[in-house]
Order: structure tokens, then sequence, then C-alpha cells
């Protein structure tokens, strides 16, 4: 199980730490925030435990409405569900006993600026890309004409240098040799460098080439969503390779099915130009377009004329 501490919550949201310091170490293990309700009510068993909890101008509010005695019974009945840490927005300030009970429990209480709604959207952003389970596998990732395309295949097939011509076209490098993917629903997989890699790229005879540096920064993105899988083979004579429309075939990277496309090379064949035509086709099958498909209705009207 992956799990960040809060601590790195600290830094990337830039949190006031209002209790708490020696426990910023905690771990997080829960990809969603929640808002507390019934927490203050009692305890539920149907309620899961260990969610990091935000308390927003509602739950505030709330608890100011109540006379000490009550606020401390709520307060007690919500730190019972074991969250990490708690986060306050607004820049409100903490009702009273939420410091006692917390130092008590061991449980950070931290505050932002920011605003409920703002705040807990990237928050869940973050524990969702950081709590993703990931696999590393080899091979190169590209964004090109805006979709993410994971290029496989065996040593010295051309990988890297396919991406150096698609940089020079226009398109972007998001990692090479080492590829991370992470399973952020059961339909997406995000495909992102392991920071050792960000923006090299290796190419034979030449040696390691820094994207950013050689090209601009528009040369890099740090993570795309992978909607294609294109593994590059060596060329067989004695396949079909000139079918309408191939049959949909698909790679599964952790439970999550991405459309397969096969290249074959050939001295002379323009790899990045195929690369870019099955993006280019990808989107218009999006858009509900199929070019076979209206080929073979201008086939059979051609037919029907002639009759």
């Amino acid at each position: 199980m992956k799990t960040i501490t809060i601590q790195e919550l600290v830094k990337q949201f830039s949190l006031e730490v209002l209790t708490g310091k020696d426990e910023l170490q905690q771990i997080i293990t829960k990809t969603k925030s929640r808002r507390p309700g019934l927490e203050f009510m009692d305890q539920f068993h149907f309620i899961a435990k260990r969610h990091v909890l935000i308390l927003g101008k509602n739950e505030i509010n709330y608890l100011h409405t109540l006379k000490d005695s009550e606020s401390r019974l709520r307060i007690g009945n919500m730190v019972t569900y074991e969250p990490p840490c708690i986060i306050i927005t607004w820049k409100q300030k903490e009702p009273l006993g939420l410091r006692q009970y917390c130092m008590e429990a061991g449980i950070p209480v931290l505050r932002t600026e920011s605003s409920t709604s703002e705040f807990r959207a990237m928050l869940d952003a973050f524990l969702l890309k950081m709590l993703a389970p990931e696999i590393a596998i080899h091979g190169v990732c590209v964004n090109v004409s805006g979709i993410g395309i994971l290029l496989r295949g065996k040593s010295g097939t051309g990988k890297s240098e396919t991406a150096n011509t698609l940089i020079r076209r226009g398109h972007r490098l998001v990692a090479d040799d080492i590829v991370v993917l992470k399973k952020l629903s059961p339909q997406t997989i995000l495909g992102t460098h392991n920071e050792k890699n960000k923006e090299f790229l290796a190419l034979r005879s030449v040696g390691l080439l820094n994207v950013v540096r050689s090209y601009g920064r528009a040369a890099f993105q740090d993570e795309t969503r992978i909607v294609l899988d294109i593994e590059l083979t060596k060329w067989q004579a004695d396949t079909l390779n000139n079918e309408l429309e191939l049959e949909t075939k698909y790679t599964e990277y952790m439970g999550v099915e991405i459309p397969h496309i096969e290249i074959q090379l050939q001295p002379g064949r323009d790899v990045a130009a195929l690369i870019e035509a099955a993006a280019n086709n990808w989107h218009l099958k999006q858009e509900g377009y199929s070019a076979a498909e209206e080929f073979m209705e201008r086939i059979e009207l051609s037919m029907e004329e002639e009759d």
C-alpha cells in the first residue's frame, strides 16, 4: 500500500501547522478527504476512519454555535474517527477544544487560506495521484496532438529516436526509457517520469539530451493520460499490412485496457508520421467518425448506382 506523510501535504500546500509539529511524519493512506457531518454526532460503523478531515465555514460555524461543553463533545466524537490530520480552510479560528483533543490524540491541526471547495479539489487530486497504484515499464511516453501515447518495443527499435522526431515536430516528451504508469481510476492510466529521467532523452550515437534546454519548455510535459499503446516491431514480409481498418486490440495495464497498435519498421518508413496519423485517427474516432466506414458507404453507393 502506498502512503504519503503529513509533512508532504504541508510542503505541497504551504499549510500552517497549528498543533502536532512532532507528528508530521504520520502517514496518509486514503485518497479522499472528508468534511465531517455525522462524525460530530456519534460513532457509526459505516463511516470509514483514517480520512483527512476538512473543516470549512459550515463546520466551524456549527461548532461555534454550540456551548463549550457541547462543542467539546462533538469534537471528541470527530476525533474518534482517527483522522491523520485535520485541516481548517479560509484561515478560520479553530473552535474551542480542538487543539486539546488533537494534541492528546496526536493529530496535527493544519490551516490554509484557500477556500474549502478549492482546497479540497486540489487535495483530493494530489492524494489520488500520490497514492495511486503504479508500475514502471520500459518504453517512451510522449504527448502527440494532445493525447498520451506509450511507445514500446525491443531495445534498438528506435523508440527514443522516434520521440526526438516527434518533439522536433512540436509534440512533447513525458518520459524516456522508464515510464511510470499510475492507475487513477478503472478507466484511466496516467503516464509520467520517475523524477530521475525527467526531461532527458537518450539517443544512440549522440548521448543524453535535455529536451527542455535543447528545444524549449514546450518540448516537455510532466504527465499525460495514456490513450494509445503503440509497439514498434520488425517488419514481417508475409503479414497483411493493408487492411482498411484493423480490429481494435488492447494492452492491459493494472486492469485498464488501452487500445494497442503495432507499427512494423522498415527502412524509409516515416514512423513519427504514422504515430501522428494514429493520434489524429484516434481523435476522429472519439468524435464518431470512421474513414473505413465512409469508404465502404461510398463503395456500396457506387454499386447501387451501377445497378
